[in-house]
């Protein structure tokens, strides 16, 4: 099973992806955790953030996620992947080769995401450092139809895994 969180920077993914994983881990089962940063520090340090960077890099975390999950292995991924088709296309891969694919849309609002701003990112995209940035001067298309939303703004990071969680229980049931 892929579980993949998306959502703009600062919306959770990567701290409820961790909490995720910490309860899993818990319960005697070992995931992967393919997070965004990390990532890009170990296996993507060769790409930029041009459109076609950035689609390489899902497609890694993509691979990285099919090969643990062939080998039974939960992956928990947690990257911004602001655009559809490329969630669409790693969702029909896994529909392809009998993988499930749980997509949870984290969110959180691009105004809390700003404030909250843990690596001031938003506050060097709005300043023109950082062009291209992801909600401010690049698009981030929302999920269309995830297993599951998780807004941020409004559930702890308890109530959030406890969420994933059932959902996960229901996705397994299917």
């Amino acid at each position: 099973m892929i579980i993949w969180m998306t959502g703009l920077s600062g919306a959770g993914k990567s701290t409820l992806a961790q909490a995720l994983a910490e309860s899993m881990k818990a319960e005697g089962i070992s995931p992967l955790m393919i997070d965004g940063d990390g990532l890009r520090e170990e296996l993507c340090r060769d790409l930029g953030f041009s459109d076609a960077d950035r689609m390489e890099n899902i497609r890694r975390a993509g691979a990285i996620a099919l090969m643990a999950s062939r080998s039974g292995i939960t992956s928990i991924c947690a990257l911004i992947s602001p655009l559809r088709r490329e969630r669409d296309a790693l969702r029909l891969l896994c529909d392809q080769r009998g993988i499930r694919f749980l997509e949870v849309h984290i969110s959180t609002s691009l105004e809390i995401c700003e404030q909250r701003d843990p690596k001031g990112l938003y506050k060097k995209a709005r300043g023109g450092l950082i062009p291209k940035f992801t909600g401010i001067d690049s698009p981030y298309e929302a999920p269309l139809n995830p297993e599951l939303m998780i807004p941020t703004e409004s559930l702890s990071v308890e109530e959030a895994v406890e969420s994933l969680k059932k959902k996960i229980g229901e996705f397994r049931e299917k």
